[in-house]
């Protein structure tokens, strides 16, 4: 049976809430529980650890919000000013901030009430009471303080909920706050986007903050994509004891013919939203941009749409298409760049300007971003989410597109997919995530069914290229970007998750290339066995190809004389072999196997060595290290075997080793 939207009046719950806690609720909008709330807050608040798994906006924010506020305010006694009541563990900054808004409009809206964390000055020494004064929120991953003004703050202000990602939370509680902070009291541990915290990223500071907390404490995992496998494995790990599994699912209705009884219905399982659309384009890797253009105009004209999240596989794209997309849609744009390379600041005023923009069908609002905008974000009224490439981690897919039709509201999600990735519908079928197939747009907004195989390239395609083309021509460091753009996405596409999907020698590169609009091909490894046939370079004289930016072209300049009217130098040695170059993919199979190399080489030296005296021992490691490395140098090199035997002939001259360990360093000879 499909779950309800809702799942019963706050007054419905065990236990009732708190006044002021429930007239805030009711001042948000928030009338009814939806179901993860019902499902959690009870027991939550019971003293119960919990593993939380539901869709993207289906409100489990306050279903951790409002048990830590009811649990502190049911204290006993109160926290001192050095002791922590509770806290909450986002991957994000973006995330940490969200959390600290929603705290945020509950303590503020009680200015006579305890402070259960507060940026204001308070006069108490650590150790005292905390005094009465209006409630704010302290929040450690903020950019705008170092960890050592976090300590201070804390102690000053006496906040009692921490809020921060992994990095800054470790550094408060072991780093220099290590002396300062006390953990004794803590009620409540929150890891919200659980899984992303469980990964092997996050998973050394969270282990010292995890063992460094008392066991005697509450704890939740909430996540919209917590697998059997992230949850299970991972329990001892982060401390929860019999906890209770809670999964919201939602299942949508599906009408089944049925010959003789009519049309029967029957209910599929989904890990979306029930209002929210996901579509796939199948299309040519030159035409990408092409239809990511085509589908902005579609859903604004179509659907109204005005707000849109588009997402990149990498930094360096969103930096590249913040300048080229606007070439195609109208003046009235309004475009925002979000990704992990920006400073934290300024990804915080990114989010605040795209989030309080006011847009429109005729004047849309896009945000160009990584996955660091892909978790846990409610912006308010996004209406569509556009993956210009598919995200490299599997699990970020469902998170990308439950940035829209979120707490009820319907949505559209799109994802751009050429060659092979067309696989990618039936894994994400798998995965309980419905995908549409939707046809191709044409240049006069209409579509053709036709399969991508046998339609010919779009006509477009080279008009793209050639304003794509123009516009890099104003400026070389467009030039640089397109260049650092095409290189990152291969990169990332060579390590991404369904690698027998998403496959680097099965991808069209030369495509790709077409749709960053480059003047001419990078040097990479990966491009040596592309088909080239339909590439041209651009006409370019790369000499006078200047940067709009004086410093930056009198710096090319500078070097371009240096270069030209320096000596050339005499080699008056033989000249080495030139590199042989690596693709990005087979770096980390070459890497492993000089690891195992090197392994093998220690225990041989391991065994060598045993039986003989300290002194012997460390002489020959010494010996057999020079003669590793050289046997690694290059060839012909005598000069320096000449000198090492030397070394080695004065030490048996001394007797430091004998004849036939000095015979034994140097092969037997």
């Amino acid at each position: 049976m499909a779950n309800p939207a809702y799942a019963g009046s706050w007054s419905s719950l065990p236990l009732p809430l708190t006044s002021w806690v429930f007239d805030v609720i009711q001042a948000m909008g928030h009338q009814q529980m939806t179901p993860v709330q019902a499902s959690t807050i009870p027991l939550f608040m019971r003293n119960k650890d919990v593993v939380v798994e539901a869709v993207t906006g289906s409100g489990k924010t306050l279903a951790f919000v409002i048990p830590i506020l009811e649990r502190l305010i049911r204290r006993d006694h109160r926290l001192k000013t050095n002791e922590v009541g509770a806290l909450v563990i986002s991957p994000t900054r973006e995330l940490a901030s969200q959390i600290h808004s929603v705290f945020s409009v509950f303590l503020s809206s009680q200015p006579g009430l305890p402070s259960f964390a507060s940026d204001e000055l308070s006069d108490s020494p650590p150790g005292q009471a905390k005094p009465e004064h209006p409630p704010a929120m302290l929040l450690v991953s903020s950019s705008l303080s170092s960890p050592a003004q976090d300590v201070q703050r804390f102690l000053e202000l006496g906040s009692d909920i921490i809020i921060g990602t992994p990095g800054r939370i470790e550094e408060f509680l072991l780093g220099k706050g290590k002396n300062a902070v006390s953990v004794k009291e803590l009620e409540i541990l929150v890891l919200d986007e659980a899984d992303r915290l469980l990964d092997l990223g996050f998973q050394q500071s969270l282990t010292r903050i995890l063992t460094h907390l008392p066991k005697q404490r509450r704890t939740g995992l909430f996540s919209a994509t917590m697998t059997d496998a992230d949850a299970i494995s991972e329990l001892v790990r982060v401390g929860l004891r019999n906890p209770a599994r809670i999964v919201v699912k939602v299942q949508s209705k599906k009408m089944q013919k049925q010959s003789i009884a009519g049309n029967m219905q029957t209910t599929e399982e989904r890990r979306i939203p029930a209002n929210l659309k996901i579509f796939s384009l199948a299309c040519r890797p030159s035409e990408k941009l092409i239809q990511l253009i085509r589908i902005i105009l579609h859903e604004t004209s179509q659907h109204q749409s005005s707000r849109f999240i588009v997402y990149f596989a990498t930094g360096a794209s969103v930096d590249y298409f913040y300048q080229i997309i606007p070439l195609f849609l109208p003046k009235t744009t309004q475009l925002f760049s979000l990704h992990g390379h920006l400073p934290p600041a300024a990804r915080t005023r990114t989010l605040a300007s795209f989030a309080t923009s006011h847009s429109t069908a005729s004047a849309p609002c896009l945000l160009l971003a990584t996955d660091v905008a892909a978790r846990g974000l409610d912006v308010p009224d996004v209406d569509s989410v556009l993956q210009f490439d598919p995200p490299t981690d599997t699990k970020a897919f469902p998170h990308r597109c439950g940035r829209t039709a979120r707490a009820g509201k319907s949505g559209t999600a799109w994802v751009l997919l050429a060659g092979r990735e067309r696989e990618y519908v039936d894994f994400l079928a798998v995965r309980k995530i419905p995908v549409r197939d939707h046809s191709y747009f044409l240049e006069d907004g209409s579509t053709s069914s036709q399969n991508v195989d046998e339609r010919s390239e779009d006509a477009a395609v080279s008009v793209f290229l050639s304003t794509i083309r123009k516009e890099v021509l104003t400026d070389r460091s467009l030039h640089d970007k397109a260049a650092k753009a095409f290189v990152s996405f291969v990169q990332a596409y060579s390590k991404h998750e369904a690698s027998y999907i998403f496959r680097v020698k099965d991808l069209d590169l030369v495509g790709v290339a077409q749709s960053y609009g480059l003047l001419r091909l990078p040097r990479m490894p990966e491009l040596k066995q592309a088909v080239t046939d339909h590439w041209t370079n651009a006409d370019v004289d790369w000499n006078s190809y200047s940067y709009a930016d004086e410093a930056q072209e009198a710096k090319r300049v500078a070097a371009l004389a240096a270069q030209t009217h320096a000596p050339r130098p005499v080699d008056t040695q033989r000249k080495s072999a030139p590199k042989k170059t690596i693709s990005w993919s087979d770096k980390i199979s070459k890497k492993e196997e000089r690891e195992k190399r090197r392994d093998k080489k220690d225990r041989k030296k391991k065994w060598l060595t045993s039986g003989k005296t300290e002194e012997q021992a460390e002489t020959l490691k010494r010996a057999r290290e020079d003669r590793h490395e050289d046997e690694e140098s290059e060839a012909g090199d005598d000069w320096a075997e000449l000198a090492r035997e030397e070394r080695l002939a004065k030490k048996l001259k001394k007797g430091s080793v004998t004849q036939a360990q000095f015979d034994e360093a140097f092969g037997g000879l």
